[in-house]
């Protein structure tokens, strides 16, 4: 994709002119999001989580917005998105969640990237190196509470915390935990994680020193658990207008910012007993109007949406028939002729009419994580607002 951009640069071409399937990102409704976010944190201080490309909408872009709005920090996956913000100007604290090996620390302290500290090894060779190079590294203590993923469980991490505070290159810019079923309000799992967590970093206050910055409230912690709000919170997936899950509970009226569109590139009319695709597993009982639109799962379009997604094309519902191609699908118009050129809205509304990355995630039996997350760099964005 890299060379793809690089061509078009050298030949003048924008690659919005030359792909009829592309992403439009609104950022005055990322704006408003997250005004109704801080807003239902009653303005705590915000760490926008940016990971996988921004939530497929795009890094740079959307962690300059950020920024422009005021957000106390980033949070990234990996040092390599944290790499490519330094390079691009942001200037904020960026924190990377993932697990860090140690052959990765010089690139964290050469571009001031904060990181988690998960285990006594890590903690023992991040104190040797920054010795050797009379560096100070930015970290965040990591507490397993129960997701049971990175992290020093929280009942052994009292010894963890007392080793921190004696190193004498680590500063603890902050210490925090990772809710694994914040995304239902009724679990009492959350609860517990949380008691679990504050008895952890009670810690800091026993041993007479200033606690650090606690954060424990992902996107569903943010939405339905106040208490895990705490001195920061980490909203990721909602900063975008889209629920943890399906079936949550929509307390705030976020908007999604993302649209995903495409054009018809072909149209025919096929007769009763014409298959489509590969495998031939759609088969017209009647003369219908088949369109072809130019998207497939070499863009992150889920292959799974083969005979059961649908789009948008005149504010009607087309239901996709045979298998996801590559780099095309198929879609039944029944009676209606479509020319090639036609809008079609695949994620987005489109006269008065809707589908959702949650209904999406619903065909496909995943989560809006996943769909949000493949959208892939072979689809241009554009940002609009």
């Amino acid at each position: 994709m890299k060379l793809v951009s690089k061509l078009l640069l050298h030949l003048n071409i924008s690659s919005s002119k030359m792909r009829p399937s592309f992403i439009e990102v609104d950022l005055n409704i990322l704006q408003q999001n997250l005004m109704l976010i801080r807003e239902h944190i009653d303005n705590r201080p915000v760490m926008a989580v940016l990971k996988s490309n921004a939530y497929g909408h795009g890094l740079v872009r959307v962690a300059h917005l950020y920024e422009q709005l005021g957000v106390n920090s980033l949070g990234v996956a990996l040092p390599e998105e944290g790499i490519i913000l330094r390079k691009s100007g942001i200037s904020l604290p960026i924190l990377v969640f993932g697990g860090i090996l140690k052959e990765q620390i010089p690139e964290l302290m050469e571009w001031d990237l904060e990181f988690f500290v998960l285990s006594f090894e890590m903690l023992n060779y991040t104190e040797k190196f920054c010795k050797t190079q009379n560096q100070f590294a930015k970290v965040h203590l990591k507490i397993d509470s129960g997701m049971g993923r990175i992290g020093v469980i929280a009942e052994n991490s009292k010894s963890f915390i007392a080793s921190a505070l004696d190193s004498d290159h680590i500063n603890i810019k902050g210490v925090c935990s990772h809710l694994a079923c914040a995304d239902d309000p009724e679990d009492p799992m959350t609860h517990e994680q949380i008691d679990r967590f504050l008895e952890a970093v009670s810690v800091f206050e026993k041993l007479g020193v200033n606690t650090p910055l606690r954060h424990i409230a992902n996107s569903g912690g943010v939405l339905y658990f106040p208490q895990s709000h705490l001195d920061i919170v980490r909203p990721g997936i909602i900063l975008f207008g889209v629920y943890p899950e399906p079936a949550c509970r929509r307390i705030l009226e976020l908007k999604p910012a993302l649209t995903l569109k495409s054009k018809v590139s072909f149209h025919k009319s096929i007769p009763p007993g014409f298959s489509i695709s590969y495998g031939a597993t759609w088969t017209s009982k009647n003369t219908s109007e088949i369109s072809t639109i130019p998207l497939g799962y070499g863009d992150g379009y889920p292959r799974y949406l083969s005979n059961r997604g649908e789009v948008l094309i005149n504010g009607k519902r087309r239901p996709i028939v045979g298998k996801v191609c590559m780099d095309q699908f198929m879609v039944n118009c029944k009676y209606e002729n479509q020319k090639a050129g036609e809008e079609v809205i695949v994620i987005g509304e489109q006269c008065g009419q809707s589908i959702t990355v949650e209904e999406i995630a619903k065909w496909a039996e995943t989560i809006p994580y996943e769909i949000l997350t493949n959208l892939n760099e072979r689809l241009p964005r554009n940002y609009i607002n």
